[in-house]
């Protein structure tokens, strides 16, 4: 099946234009008499059957009825079926009665109704319709006018196929406006293809409806593809454009410059768009009030600017626009609308605030502060309780001391005008401000060209006079007084004055405050004299002014206080004083230490300082020099030879001015790495005995003293027998230096004896001295015994033993052994013997010479000595085997070191 093409569809068009010209010549003639209509051979229910002129028949008919109830007619003539409709013959009739009920008239209408008498054939079932590809089925632009008038089914336009030619063929559609929403708006006859429309279509709810076509043959084969008929609604103007708001607000700021945007409005038009039906133009149609007119608005974007700068809110603050907007592009046939539009003018700080007066005058009494004086109004018209009306006040001149100060108050904008300083009459009894006044922003960019000045106003000031107190003025006043100077002294002292009469006549003086009572003052005149003698090093702080505080007091009792500042002007009355008093110097790790002094004086009186030594004898001078490190040190330095002990140096140091004063160094020359561990030895040498000590010590001295008793006894009981007592180990140390194997003896009783005090003992071998205090500074020295010492008891190639020495006279003298001496002295001898007791006969090592316990309590075996045990057996040293560990803790002690 194929579309009809444009011939068969001209053809078609000129032969329904012919019949419908022939039907309507036909109802003109032959009125009220007979109306044929070619029908189908069935028609559904409410199908358009064709029309009849009812007014050519009956024009005043008010009744009209239709004689088979089949089909129904309506006022305009368009006959309807009621139901579906078969015509089962070949015609069909009926009558139309036109009834005037006013006139008692009445005429009849014949209808006939045939069937279309042309005979198609049918397709048999083997029979496939032709199509051709040069007539195609295609889609026929089709479109409708948006709210149309009629009449009733609207005619749209004929769908045929080509292979209507040939056979018959049934069309339907589908779609938008068939069979789904709105529903039955459109309908195509199924025999002739006829598109029709039932009812307006408003095209701002559709503007387009997109149906579809068939055709197909009796026995429902589809003669041709479905056929996309799309029909388009053409717009009408008939939507007005709406302002998207009734009422618009808008703001400017007063004194806006030409051409501000005041704001924009908006009108929207449901029409089609880009269209004339849309082509929206703006204007204003009134302004409230009408002049002078202030505002334009843009005909196309809705735009509100200003077209004059002197928006004053002072003279209008609100104005009303009537805006109109209108379609056609603003044609006078186009659809229009309008909205009100509310522009308020916002205050700009526009207007000077201006004093009432230009001169005002006040009083206020002298010495008088905090006090309100004057209140200063002013005019602003900018709208009230804003930054624009606010005022701000300025002291322009006349305030060069500070006496005023102006504010604002909040709530009426006065200037309040106060004393924040007090005033004197007797200097100044008239004071002339100048004030100004302004807002607190600044003026508008605009308003400032014009005006570039502020308003000004004069304010007259009288000082009243009072009968006021002395006035103590300067309230610091100085003196200079010598230091040592004689009691008694007198100066000028502090004065004050009446400001009345400018004199002192009257006043009485009082100190108040001294801070060391060095001062008294002369009740009358104010002159002080000393009462003390002043020591510039006394005051505090030494190097400041010594205040006094005065009270001044008039006649009448009025008084007030000043400050009189002494400057103590200083004497060369102190020398300069050493630091330190205790040095303790290691040697060799450190070969000298400094010393450094100061001067109470002030700088002229002071460094630099000369140090020298006090003592000119050789015993100091031979030890200990002294050099200049800087203005107030010096450096104290020591000899090679000097010997470990404690020195008393006495140093002199001397100022510029020639004060000097001499000090005894104690300096501990030490045998040390650290200064530190000399003196924490001297800490503890220096430890102060109780009573409960001292009594210690002589029940320790007692005790003494009947063990060597006991020993005397023992002495006299060893000559009679030549073994020696088993107990003897355990109750003796043995005092030996032997070094080698040979005839050892061992020190009997007879030689161990007690040093005393003044070594004035004879036939002692060798003895340790007890600690001796000797500048808090325990040390532990060697008797020099002339030749008695142990140096002398060896001889050249020999072993001495201590009893080889016994036997003749003591010779002591005073000098005694240090420590380091002594230390010298045992330790390499004490190393010698250690290593020929280790030795066996063939003077090789032997492994088991001390022995290493780890417990030393009583009861501890002790055992074999090793080496040296076997050595003495033969000279009777069995006792030996018996000593106790502690003398193996000893040994090991005395290695180490």
């Amino acid at each position: 099946m194929a579309a009809a093409g444009p011939r068969s569809s001209l053809r078609g068009a000129l032969c329904r234009q012919l019949l419908l010209t022939l039907v309507v010549f036909s109802l003109a003639c032959e009125a009220c008499k007979k109306v044929k209509f070619n029908i189908p051979s069935q028609l559904e229910a409410d199908k358009l059957v064709g029309r009849v002129n009812l007014k050519e028949c009956l024009r005043s008919a008010d009744v009209i009825h239709s004689s088979d109830p089949d089909f129904r007619v309506q006022d305009d003539g368009s006959i309807y079926t009621a139901s579906t409709v078969l015509l089962s013959d070949e015609k069909r009739s009926f009558t139309i009665r036109l009834s005037d009920t006013k006139k008692q008239t009445q005429k009849e209408i014949t209808v006939l109704l045939e069937r279309q008498k042309k005979v198609l054939r049918k397709r048999h079932t083997n029979e496939t319709v032709l199509r051709r590809s040069k007539r195609r089925w295609a889609p026929i632009p089709c479109s409708m006018q948006e709210n149309s008038l009629g009449p009733f089914p609207l005619f749209l336009q004929q769908v045929q196929s080509d292979a209507a030619q040939h056979y018959t063929i049934f069309y339907s559609i589908s779609g938008p406006g068939v069979d789904q929403e709105p529903l039955n708006l459109f309908f195509i006859e199924k025999d002739t293809g006829n598109l029709f429309c039932t009812r307006p279509v408003d095209r701002e709810e559709y503007d387009v409806f997109d149906l579809i076509a068939y055709a197909s043959t009796p026995d429902g084969y589809s003669a041709d593809l479905p056929l996309p008929l799309p029909i388009r609604v053409e717009d009408e103007n008939d939507n007005r454009p709406i302002f998207t708001e009734a009422i618009y607000n808008f703001e400017v700021p007063e004194s806006s410059r030409l051409g501000t945007t005041v704001g924009v409005v908006c009108a929207t038009d449901r029409d089609e768009p880009d269209t004339m039906h849309t082509r929206l133009k703006y204007s204003i149609v009134e302004q409230t009030p009408r002049s002078p007119g202030l505002f334009s608005v843009h005909p196309s974007t809705g735009v509100i600017t200003t077209v004059s700068p002197y928006l004053d809110r002072e003279v209008k603050d609100k104005y009303s626009l009537i805006m109109k907007v209108q379609d056609m592009d603003g044609q006078f046939f186009g659809l229009m609308n309008t909205a009100t539009c509310i522009i308020t003018v916002k205050d700009s700080n526009d207007n000077l605030p201006t004093f009432r007066q230009n001169a005002y005058e006040a009083s206020v009494e002298e010495n008088t502060v905090d006090v309100e004086i004057l209140r200063m109004p002013i005019d602003d018209k900018d709208l009230i309780n804003t930054a624009n009306w606010r005022a701000n006040f300025t002291i322009l001149k006349g305030n060069e001391n500070g006496h005023f100060k102006i504010s604002t108050d909040k709530e009426t904008n006065e200037g309040v005008l106060c004393v924040v300083k007090p005033l004197n009459y007797e200097e100044n009894q008239k004071v002339v401000l100048e004030i100004g006044v302004n807002n607190e922003v600044p003026f508008s960019r605009d308003v400032a060209l014009r005006v570039t000045t502020m308003n000004r106003a004069l304010v007259t000031v009288h000082v009243k006079d009072q009968d006021e107190g002395p006035e103590c003025s300067p309230a610091v006043q100085y003196v200079q007084i010598k230091e040592n100077s004689a009691v008694g002294s007198k100066m000028n002292g502090y004065k004050a004055r009446d400001p009345e009469n400018r004199t002192s006549n009257g006043i009485r003086y009082k100190i108040l405050h001294d801070p060391k009572g060095w001062i008294t003052i002369n009740e009358i005149s104010g002159s002080i004299q000393t009462s003390k003698t002043l020591d510039r090093e006394a005051a505090t702080p030494r190097n400041d002014l010594y205040n006094i505080t005065v009270l001044a007091i008039d006649q009448d009792g009025r008084s007030c206080t000043g400050t009189l500042a002494v400057n103590i002007e200083d004497v060369n009355d102190n020398p300069p004083e050493i630091l330190q008093n205790y040095l303790v110097v290691c040697k060799p790790k450190m070969e000298y230490t400094d010393i450094s002094a100061v001067d109470p004086d002030e700088p002229i009186n002071g460094a630099p300082f000369y140090f020298t030594l006090a003592d000119t004898s050789l015993a100091v001078n031979r030890i200990w020099t002294l050099t200049r490190v800087n203005d107030t040190a010096a450096r104290l330095s020591y000899q090679k030879n000097a010997e470990f002990q404690e020195y008393y140096v006495p140093v002199t140091v001397k100022d510029r001015a020639g004060q000097s004063a001499t000090k005894i160094l104690r300096v501990n020359l030490c045998d040390c790495t650290h200064p530190s561990q000399c003196r924490a030895t001297a800490r503890s040498a220096g430890v102060t005995l109780g009573k409960w000590a001292i009594l210690a010590i002589l029940l320790g001295i007692a005790l003494l003293f009947s063990v060597l008793l006991t020993l005397v006894c023992g002495v006299f009981s060893a000559k009679k027998r030549k073994g020696f007592p088993e107990d003897v180990a355990q109750q003796n140390l043995i005092i030996s230096n032997t070094e080698a194997p040979g005839d050892d003896k061992v020190c009997s009783a007879n030689g161990f004896m007690t040093q005393t005090v003044n070594n004035s003992s004879q036939g002692l071998c060798g003895t340790i001295g007890s600690g001796v205090k000797n500048g808090g500074q325990e040390t532990i020295e060697m008797i020099k015994g002339g030749h008695q010492t142990l140096e002398s008891c060896r001889g050249a190639g020999q072993h001495h033993t201590l009893e080889s020495c016994r036997g003749g006279p003591v010779e002591t003298d005073n000098s005694r052994h240090t420590y380091s001496e002594w230390h010298s002295f045992t330790q390499s001898r004490l190393g010698e013997k250690l290593h020929l007791c280790n030795q066996d006969e063939d003077r090789m090592p032997s492994q088991d010479y001390v022995l290493t316990y780890n417990y030393e309590g009583r009861g501890s075996p002790a055992g074999s000595v090793g080496c040296c045990s076997e050595k003495q057996e033969e000279d009777g040293l069995d006792f030996l085997n018996n000593l106790e560990a502690k003398f193996t803790a000893l040994a090991e002690t005395c290695t180490k070191r």
